[in-house]
């Protein structure tokens, strides 16, 4: 029988006071913690009798070290780094200025260059390693005098009522039977004043928050893409330094929505990914296999031909735009970049509205520690700070673009051009949405040969050099958990899996996974002969299970603090 992860109850967990918790130490919780200090040394400075402490802001990131689980394509709009630390670009690790781009639309053979679109402009901006570059983040806000906790997970909001009063870190040291072992260390709880959520897409705590409160009433349901990324080390020659290149088009059908990104990074290095929207119809279908067709293409191998791929990583980005945002605070608590969904799915970034929303996060805490106030009427003020920021600005004119893309490739294209003329308008203000899952269609409604999607379903097997099966891949992300711990997957009924959806769907959860987590085994004693296994210390943390489980079955929690992918350089 599977132990999944929680928390032990009923034993005394250490107590800690706090004024602000971040959790998460990506791009937003580093922005937001960083601005934090710098509005409370100006405020110390200039009021002498009033001081304020930094002692008591905290931090908490699962990884081992700062920036470990952190993932992008990754290209840096550098406006809201500007605002933060001007002249950051004299000292943060920045590997290339965008001097080159191109669109390409491709099919099975061809490749057809199309007008760059103005969304997809990129001179100025910077290709970036996001794994190095937040690091250098962290390095910041622990000079700034802010105390980060690597290796703790948030595992459960702690409540007083309808309040958010803090955070409880995960248990250390539990085996796989959910028993204490010798090196058995409780989880804090850690109380404070302002709860900020930084997780990242899908965050388990935000999602917990968000069924608490049912805070997405109002919005349309967030969809999602995930986004399959190798780092490669190319003969030099190949790609320019600071050369951008967007493709549209094949591998996917014209029923599919993504795209690839090629980044020409310093030192002949490239960055090579492919993102496919969560809402593609047939279940078999897998985003690891569409990175592998790509490459395939002559325009591509061409590229990486001789070349050595020396990294690989995942992570899942929230497409459904601005009207997707739930309530951004309430009592206690407010929430910032991915994890909210501030992500310009139109420009393929979100690292510059991450950054952005953490400094307006930072203003509204430190207005709440002035006021010793943090209910919902004062932390409300974030989002008043959004929507009069450039975040709305620019997240309003492509409000509508995921949405019209519902219908297929033609129809979005459509959309899009109607939307770009009108303000992000297009037919209506509003273009209502449906969650990707429930796109997902069942075998008996599908062409059993795979229709025109044949050459994307399954496994891709690879070749070794140019193409990689997931195992290979999966090595190259680094990943490692502590074997001997609960699941961090949370399968709520695996009659379900065994009786159900390998019949109806093929267990899609072996395709969407782009890290071999989850494995359908032989096993007579079950009705179609199958049951479900899980590899959880495969896990990469992209969190597309809990997204793209067509029965909403399955629920990712972090593991055991300091486990999960190593994306050094990434």
């Amino acid at each position: 029988m599977l132990i999944f992860r929680k928390p032990i109850e009923g034993i005394e967990r250490p107590q800690m006071p706090a004024d602000v918790v971040i959790v998460g130490g990506g791009p937003a919780g580093m922005a937001c913690a960083l601005r934090l200090a710098q509005l409370i040394d100006v405020h110390n400075g200039a009021n002498p009798d009033s001081q304020l402490s930094k002692e008591n802001i905290y931090v908490l990131e699962k990884a081992r070290e700062i920036g470990q689980h952190c993932l992008s394509g990754a290209l840096l709009d550098p406006c809201a780094m500007r605002e933060l630390l001007p002249g950051f670009e004299k000292e943060a690790p920045l590997d290339a200025e965008v001097t080159k781009e191109a669109v390409y639309f491709l099919t099975e053979k061809s490749k057809f260059k199309i007008p760059t679109p103005p969304f997809l402009r990129d001179h100025g901006n910077y290709v970036i390693s996001l794994n190095r570059f937040v690091k250098w983040l962290g390095s910041k806000v622990e000079e700034a005098g802010i105390t980060v906790f690597t290796g703790f997970a948030g595992s459960e909001l702690l409540y007083e009522g309808e309040r958010v009063i803090g955070v409880q870190t995960d248990d250390k040291g539990v085996d796989k039977e959910g028993l204490q072992k010798s090196n058995f260390e409780p989880g804090y709880d850690l109380r404070a004043k302002v709860v900020i959520l930084a997780e990242g897409p899908r965050g388990s705590l935000t999602k917990q928050l968000i069924q608490k409160f049912d805070l997405a009433k109002n919005a349309n349901p967030q969809t999602y893409g995930v986004g399959v990324k190798e780092l490669w080390e190319v003969p030099s020659g190949r790609i320019a330094k600071g050369e951008v290149i967007y493709t549209m088009g094949w591998p996917l059908t014209t029923r599919e929505y993504g795209g690839a990104w090629i980044y020409g990074s310093k030192d002949n290095i490239v960055s090579l990914g492919f993102v496919t929207s969560l809402d593609y119809q047939d279940p078999r279908l897998d985003p690891q296999h569409v990175l592998q067709d790509f490459k395939r293409h002559p325009f591509v191998s061409k590229l990486i031909e001789g070349g050595k791929m020396i990294r690989y990583g995942a992570k899942s980005m929230p497409y459904g735009g601005w009207w997707a945002l739930p309530p951004l605070a309430g009592d206690g608590w407010m929430m910032i970049g991915d994890t909210a969904g501030f992500l310009n799915s139109a420009r393929l970034k979100g690292i510059h509205l991450a950054i952005k929303s953490g400094m307006l996060a930072a203003e509204t805490a430190f207005a709440a520690l002035k006021k010793d106030d943090s209910s919902a009427a004062t932390l409300g003020e974030f989002q008043k700070k959004v929507e009069a920021s450039w975040i709305k600005e620019e997240l309003w004119k492509v409000r509508n673009l995921h949405q019209g893309f519902e219908h297929g490739l033609f129809a979005g294209v459509f959309h899009t051009g109607l939307q770009m003329i009108t303000g992000g308008r297009g037919l209506r203000n509003r273009y209502p949405a449906v969650a990707g899952y429930q796109q997902m269609r069942k075998l008996a409604d599908l062409p059993p040969d795979g229709g025109a999607e044949a050459h994307l379903l399954g496994p891709a097997k690879g070749d070794g050099k140019l193409t990689f099966d997931k195992l290979t891949d999966l090595y190259h992300s680094g990943t490692k958990h502590e074997e001997d711990q609960p699941a961090h997957l949370v399968i709520h009924d695996t009659n379900i899996c065994n009786a159900r959806c390998v019949k109806e769907f093929g267990s899609p959860c072996q395709n969407f996974c782009p890290a071999n987590v989850y494995e359908m085994v032989d096993d007579a004693s079950q009705p179609n002969g199958k049951r479900i296994s899980l590899n959880p210390s495969n896990c990469v943390h992209c969190k597309t299970c809990d997204i793209q489980d067509p029965y909403r079955i399955i629920t990712w929690v972090p593991p055991e603090g300091g486990g999960g992918p190593n994306y050094d350089g990434m």
